[in-house]
């Protein structure tokens, strides 16, 4: 078992380097344990093969510095919150322990966003309770509850709880998305433009960066939302610079 600071959960591959890939960086830089679980292979994408996206995927997890990367091949489009997913879900946080798990936006354009984003909110809880059973190779595991559960900000724009300076590992946030080559701007690519594939929408994702970034005087960050209430011990903790 590879005990996780961090596990960050998306409902394809290339959710999380979009949503909280800098945040992530910043966390593997800390000396933090950090995985992603990507619930379907994306399989119903315009671009790309199965066989192209779990190898983008797997260059993206080598930037990022991950400790682990799983799929847990759900199907895409079609996943729901229900019993079956829920325990997959459940057997997963268990295995890795972390004290705070990211999940996709609680709504969103693609609606299999906002539908993992229940799924794994739902699956979290319900870790935590010792009388759901589940086990890993045969054997029996116990309850786990992450501390934290962040939903990062996808398409939509979103009002986030909070930001998460990311200037310092901006370009290596880009790099991670671009490794998931079949997805995004490609001017060597024959297949149909998507929402995604043009460089307006590489465009986008730096310009959310810098907006939030902006808001708390910094030049890049990601922004997530928590239903928990967060608190603080020391009004230090939140002091920025004074400009």
């Amino acid at each position: 078992m590879h005990k996780l600071d961090i596990l960050a959960f998306g409902a394809h591959p290339d959710d999380v380097e979009l949503g909280c890939g800098g945040t992530l960086l910043g966390a593997v830089a800390e000396g933090k344990k950090v995985g992603v679980i990507d619930l379907t292979k994306g399989e119903l994408g315009t671009r790309g093969t199965v066989a192209q996206r779990l190898n983008e995927a797997q260059l993206a997890s080598k930037i990022l510095g991950l400790t682990v990367r799983e799929n847990l091949g759900m199907a895409d489009g079609f996943f729901a919150n229900d019993h079956a997913h829920q325990m997959l879900i459940v057997e997963t946080i268990r295995r890795f322990q972390p004290a705070i798990i990211f999940v996709n936006a609680p709504e969103d354009r693609h609606p299999d966003h906002g539908r993992a984003s229940e799924l794994l909110e739902h699956a979290a809880f319900l870790s935590g309770l010792t009388k759901v059973e589940t086990a890993h190779n045969g054997v029996a595991q116990a309850a786990w509850r992450p501390t934290q559960v962040f939903h990062y900000i996808q398409s939509r724009s979103l009002t986030p709880s909070f930001v998460v300076d990311i200037s310092a590992h901006m370009e290596k946030k880009m790099e991670s998305i671009l490794a998931h080559s079949s997805q995004f701007y490609d001017p060597n690519s024959k297949e149909p433009e998507t929402f995604i594939s043009g460089t307006a929408f590489l465009e986008f994702v730096k310009g959310r960066a810098k907006e939030l970034g902006q808001q708390i005087g910094v030049q890049y960050a990601e922004g997530f939302i928590t239903k928990k209430l967060l608190g603080i011990g020391s009004l230090d903790a939140i002091i920025q610079n004074k400009t």
